[in-house]
C-alpha cells in the first residue's frame, strides 16, 4: 500500500508542474464557419454560363498558445487549417501555422503565413478578401495574395501606430536554372481613424519563363462619423526574357461603408488595367475589367452576421478577372461575370 501511495505521489509531482505551465500559459481555440448560397452567370461567354452554388469562404478552425519563457521573452504558436462546409476535401493545416519567439525587439517566426502585402492590403477590403467581392481585379488578380510556405518572418513592436513586417522564403525549390524565392514588407500605420500603409513583393524566378516580378502598393482607410472610406493604388511588373519588355499591370479599389446601427450598407469599386506585353509600337490590346459590388450586412452580433452581395465585373475583350480558377470560376476571357449571394458568418 506504501509503494502504491509513493508512486501516486510521485505521478503527482511530475504532473502538477505540466498542469500549472498550462493554467499559466491557456492554448486557445478558434475558427471561423463562413458559407454563402450564390447564383452566378457569365454573359458574353457561349453559351452563357449559369451556376448556383453553395460556397465555402474560407471557414477555418486554429490552435495558438504561448508560454513566458522569462525576462519578457515567449515563444508561441498557432496551428490553422481551413475545413469547407460545403465538402470534405479540405487539406490540413494549410493555413497560417508556424512557431516564433516575441519580445521587446518584436516577432520572429517560422512556418507557412500570410505574407505582408496580403496583410496589409487585406485592411481595406470590407469584404476581407471574400466571397464574391473579393479584391478579384487587385493584388495582380490574386498572385500578390500569397500565404508562403518556408517562410521567415519578423514583426516590429508598435512604435506610435508604426510597424514594420518582413518576410522571405527559402529557396527549397533551386534546381540548375531557377532559383525560386520571395520577398515582402510593408509598412503600417494606425491611429484612431486613420490606417496607411505601404507594401512591397518580390518574386524571383517564380516561372520557368519569368525571372522576376514585383509589386508595389500603398493606400488607406479613415473613419468619420458612420462613414468609412477606404482604398488604394497598385502596380505591378513582371519580366519575362522570352517575350522582350515586359508586363505591366496598374490597379486601384475605392470602397465606402456607412453603418446604421446594426446595419451596414457597402460599396466597393475595383479597376485593373494591362497585364500583357507592352511593345514598341503598343499594339496589344491592353486587358483591363471594373468590379463593382453592392453589399448589405447586418451584424446580429460581434461575432456573427448576415451578407447580401451583388458583384459585376465587366472585362474588355482580353480582360479575365473572375475567369476561371478565379472568383465565379464559370467565364472566359472577355465574358463578364456576375452574380448574388446571401451568406453567414460565425466566428469563434
Amino acid at each position: 500500500m506504501n509503494k502504491k501511495l509513493l508512486a501516486l505521489a510521485l505521478a503527482g509531482v511530475s504532473i502538477a508542474p505540466a498542469a500549472m505551465a498550462q493554467t499559466a500559459n491557456p492554448v486557445t481555440l478558434y475558427g471561423r464557419a463562413y458559407v454563402t448560397l450564390e447564383s452566378i452567370e457569365a454573359k458574353g461567354s457561349t453559351p452563357v454560363a449559369r451556376r448556383t452554388r453553395v460556397q465555402d469562404n474560407s471557414s477555418l478552425l486554429g490552435v495558438r498558445g504561448t508560454e513566458d519563457l522569462g525576462g519578457g521573452l515567449k515563444a508561441f504558436f498557432q496551428l490553422e487549417t481551413s475545413f469547407r462546409l460545403d465538402s470534405n476535401d479540405s487539406t490540413f493545416a494549410n493555413r497560417n501555422s508556424g512557431v516564433g519567439l516575441q519580445g521587446g525587439f518584436g516577432s520572429i517566426l517560422m512556418g507557412r503565413w500570410d505574407m505582408p502585402f496580403k496583410v496589409a492590403t487585406i485592411a481595406v477590403d470590407p469584404f476581407g478578401d471574400l466571397t464574391i467581392g473579393i479584391t478579384l481585379a487587385n493584388n495582380d488578380q490574386g498572385n500578390f495574395d500569397r500565404r508562403d510556405q518556408n517562410v521567415v518572418q519578423y514583426w516590429s513592436p508598435n512604435f506610435g501606430g508604426l510597424t514594420v513586417r518582413l518576410a522571405g522564403t527559402a529557396n527549397e525549390g533551386k534546381t540548375a536554372t531557377t532559383n525560386p524565392r520571395d520577398y515582402g514588407a510593408s509598412l503600417q500605420f494606425t491611429r484612431g481613424p486613420m490606417y496607411l500603409f505601404y507594401a512591397y513583393e518580390e518574386h524571383r524566378d517564380p516561372s520557368a519563363t519569368v525571372t522576376k516580378e514585383d509589386g508595389n502598393a500603398l493606400g488607406g482607410s479613415f473613419s468619420f462619423g458612420a462613414f468609412k472610406l477606404g482604398g488604394l493604388y497598385e502596380e505591378f511588373k513582371r519580366s519575362a526574357p522570352a517575350a522582350p519588355g515586359y508586363h505591366k499591370r496598374k490597379s486601384w479599389m475605392a470602397n465606402v461603408v456607412y453603418t446604421m446601427g446594426n446595419h451596414q450598407f457597402i460599396y466597393q469599386h475595383q479597376n485593373s488595367e494591362g497585364g500583357n506585353r507592352q511593345n514598341a509600337t503598343n499594339t496589344a490590346i491592353r486587358a483591363e475589367c471594373d468590379a463593382d459590388t453592392l453589399g448589405y450586412q447586418y451584424n446580429f452580433t460581434r461575432r456573427t452576421f448576415f451578407l447580401a452581395q451583388y458583384s459585376t465585373v465587366d472585362n474588355n475583350d482580353t480582360g479575365n478577372c473572375g475567369s476561371a480558377g478565379g472568383t465565379f470560376g464559370i467565364s472566359t476571357a472577355g465574358s463578364d461575370p456576375r452574380g448574388v449571394s446571401l451568406g453567414i458568418r460565425h466566428v469563434f
